[in-house]
Formats: structure tokens, C-alpha cells, sequence
């Protein structure tokens, strides 16, 4: 029972720190996270979060919340449609095709610049603050390319730092998930379902097997081939 208890305080007392941290700025925060930056398969997801409002109820709600990588996925989906009905946001991904032709990192952060206009646009209107009147906090040690309309700031480990990148995370990688399991339905062979397009042992093989669809990212894959080919001399 005390262990529950500490448990319990432990968790309380992370969200409180998440939203305290975002409370820290004059600014109105916007939290923006991707999801999808290292799978060899499928496109790259970017969310972004506003909070109009931190009520007790609501940070209770998300007591849970953390960088999605820390959470389970029957957690990280109990938290999704809260966080959907309590935040302004916007989710954008970017598929393969233009992956291959901008690369990763310009794909990721054109996904959250696109997903915080949305978010900003819609935040401004609702709270009638300008749009300098918001921060842009971005996961990581990378701004968002070309955006000048509002001040931005890389935050590393945002998402186990701020509630709004958190949420974002979680928004990112629940809507990535649910859509590799649709592809997985479409090329079952390279199960997409758990591996969401990581170069796991059992994917690497089917791809050895099956070959590259059109949801892979051939870029990914060039050291993979390279060392096939050079085994093959043997």
C-alpha cells in the first residue's frame, strides 16, 4: 500500500512539473513533437499542442503523461482522445516520396511547421492574443525551418520536460502507430503492426525475402544492401 502510495506522489508530481515547466514562460506555449524519424518504412508524423486551459481535472487526467517513448501503448491510447478534446492541435505527416526527396530531417521539421500554423492560427483566434504572444517549443535541438511567426525554442528531452511537447509526442506517435497497422493490413509480410517500420531482425529478413514496397525509404536501406552485396562475394 505505500508503495502504491509513492508511486502515486511520483506520478502526480512529473505532471505537475510538466505543466509548472510550460507555466515558466510569459509566453503562451505551443508544444510540437514527430514521430517516425528512424523507420526505414512509412512516413514521418508531427503533432502540435495548445492548452487554452491547465484545470486541477485535467492535469489529474494526464497524470500519466510522459514522453510517449516511456509509456505503453494501452497508456499512450488512454491518453490520446484527452488530450484531443482538451487541446487545440493539429497533426500532419509526411510520406515517403518526399522523404526520399528532402530527406528525414527537413520532412520532420516541415511536418511541425505545418502542424504548428495550424495550431497557432487556431489558438490566436480563440484566446484573441497575437501571435507573438505564443512560444513555439520544438522536441530535440533543431527549429523549425523558415517560421518566423512566433518566437521558437529547442527544448532536448521536451517531451519529459513540457506537458505541451508530451502531448504532442503522444498525438504523433499514437497517429503513426494506427497508421502502420493500416499498411501492415496491405503488406502483412513485414509486420508493420509491431515493428511500426523498424529495422528489426524480422523486417530486415522479409525485406531480403519480399524486397522493398513502395512505403519503404530506400535511403534507409542503402547500408543494409551494401553489406548483402559484399557478403555475397563470398
Amino acid at each position: 500500500m505505500e508503495e502504491e502510495i509513492s508511486i502515486c506522489k511520483k506520478t502526480e508530481s512529473h505532471i505537475i512539473k510538466l505543466f509548472a515547466y510550460d507555466k515558466s514562460y510569459e509566453n503562451q506555449i505551443i508544444g510540437t513533437d514527430e514521430a517516425g524519424r528512424g523507420p526505414a518504412a512509412g512516413g514521418v508524423f508531427a503533432s502540435a499542442v495548445f492548452f487554452p486551459n491547465h484545470t486541477d481535472e485535467l492535469i489529474e487526467e494526464l497524470s500519466i503523461l510522459n514522453d510517449s517513448k516511456q509509456l505503453s501503448k494501452k497508456k499512450r491510447e488512454s491518453l490520446y482522445d484527452t488530450i484531443k478534446e482538451n487541446t487545440i492541435n493539429s497533426t500532419i505527416y509526411i510520406e515517403v516520396d518526399e522523404i526520399e526527396r528532402i530527406n528525414i530531417l527537413n520532412a520532420s521539421l516541415k511536418a511541425m511547421k505545418l502542424a504548428v500554423e495550424n495550431v497557432l492560427y487556431q489558438a490566436a483566434e480563440k484566446t484573441g492574443l497575437n501571435n507573438k504572444n505564443f512560444m513555439v517549443l520544438v522536441d530535440g535541438n533543431k527549429r523549425i525551418k523558415d517560421f518566423y511567426l512566433a518566437p521558437q525554442k529547442w527544448v532536448i528531452k521536451g517531451d519529459s520536460t513540457s506537458a505541451s511537447i508530451a502531448a504532442a509526442s503522444i498525438l504523433a506517435k499514437v497517429s503513426r502507430d494506427r497508421y502502420m497497422e493500416k499498411l501492415d493490413k496491405e503488406f502483412p509480410e513485414y509486420g508493420w503492426s509491431k515493428n511500426a517500420g523498424y529495422l528489426t531482425k524480422e523486417h530486415l529478413n522479409a525485406i531480403d525475402k519480399y524486397g522493398l514496397c513502395k512505403y519503404h525509404r530506400p535511403s534507409f536501406l542503402k547500408k543494409h544492401f551494401a553489406k548483402q552485396e559484399q557478403l555475397s562475394l563470398f
